[in-house]
């Protein structure tokens, strides 16, 4: 649907059409429309990209979505991709498109998904005529600002689940984390898998051979770009915790798997030991003076409990029982 349609002169809102026609209609060098969609149908993207003269490929692109991020020049316009991202329960990331149509006069906005709101961006940019005098290039900064803004509380989000994962891996509790962990693993991957294009499409905005962001622009675009490295950053950071935590759960297993053996082996041997001694004397052959001795059965007992009670000391001193 259409969330939003603005005409913008000057820096400043002037009219909200009522239809997408009339929204492009009188836009030139000092104004531009803004067209805000969200989730579109397939009419309201054809409606659009007729009136603002779209090519076919870019209407296909805005259509599909699913892309990474990226940005095509077109005769027209320019199409930009950007990716967002959204913490939405515990362990969870939801990625979500942002695509943003720049031309002669108008900006179109397609929002997939439901990161991002365009709506604090439209009231921050309209609080900043200065800034919104640039034109569409302004908005593509603020939306740009806005996309990785909302990245660093998604990474806040995991690195608290990582740091949980953490303490439950070198826990006392016999609970396997490889699971969580893994899960956790494939969350930051598909954060670190939109967020890295994200910052090559700003670096690439930011190159003075690109000539595509006006010079009084530059420093905005800069600063957002240095922005989407930090977050970087700290995905990679988080990436190689939970490498290395995912390991440390293997050879936790593993030590736990050892440390049941051995207590096994050892009670195994406890047993053994009488076990051995009752199949001597148990093996009833004729001639065993044994079996004539008053005290013959209390001194097998008592050597039984005896070597038993001699294993389960030495077992426990080296730490097996």
């Amino acid at each position: 649907m259409m969330v939003d349609c603005a005409v913008y002169r000057d820096g400043a809102r002037v009219d909200r059409p009522a239809t997408i026609a009339g929204a492009t209609e009188g836009c030139g060098d000092t104004s531009f429309t803004w067209i805000g969609l969200h989730d579109p149908t397939e009419a309201e993207i054809d409606e659009v990209s007729g009136e603002c003269g779209l090519h076919e490929l870019l209407r296909e692109d805005v259509q599909k979505a699913h892309q990474r991020a990226k940005w095509d020049t077109y005769e027209e316009a320019t199409l930009f991709v950007f990716k967002t991202a959204a913490y939405h329960q515990p362990d969870a990331v939801e990625i979500g498109e942002l695509q943003v149509v720049l031309g002669d006069g108008f900006v179109v906005t397609v929002r997939h998904g439901t990161a991002t709101s365009l709506g604090r961006v439209r009231h921050r940019l309209e609080g900043n005529p200065d800034l919104l005098r640039h034109g569409p290039m302004a908005v593509l900064y603020g939306i740009a600002d806005a996309v990785v803004d909302d990245y660093a509380p998604v990474v806040s989000e995991l690195e608290t689940d990582i740091d949980e994962a953490e303490e439950a891996v070198f826990s006392t509790d016999r609970t396997n984390q490889g699971p969580r962990v893994y899960h956790l693993k494939r969350q930051v991957l598909e954060l670190r898998r939109n967020v890295v294009p994200v910052g090559d499409v700003l670096d690439d905005l930011c190159e003075p051979d690109a000539h595509v962001v006006p010079r009084e622009l530059s420093d905005y675009f800069r600063d957002v770009a240095d922005h989407a490295h930090r977050v970087m950053g700290r995905v990679e950071v988080a990436r190689e915790l939970l490498t290395d935590a995912l390991n440390a759960n293997l050879a936790q297993q593993g030590v736990q798997q050892n440390e049941d053996m051995r207590r096994i082996s050892a009670w195994a041997a406890v047993i053994a030991a009488p076990t051995l001694l009752a199949g001597v004397w148990g093996m009833n052959f004729t001639r065993m003076p044994e079996l004539d001795w008053r005290v013959g059965y209390p001194l097998a007992l008592g050597l039984m409990l005896a070597v038993s009670a001699f294993l389960i000391t030495y077992f426990r001193r080296v730490g097996w029982l």
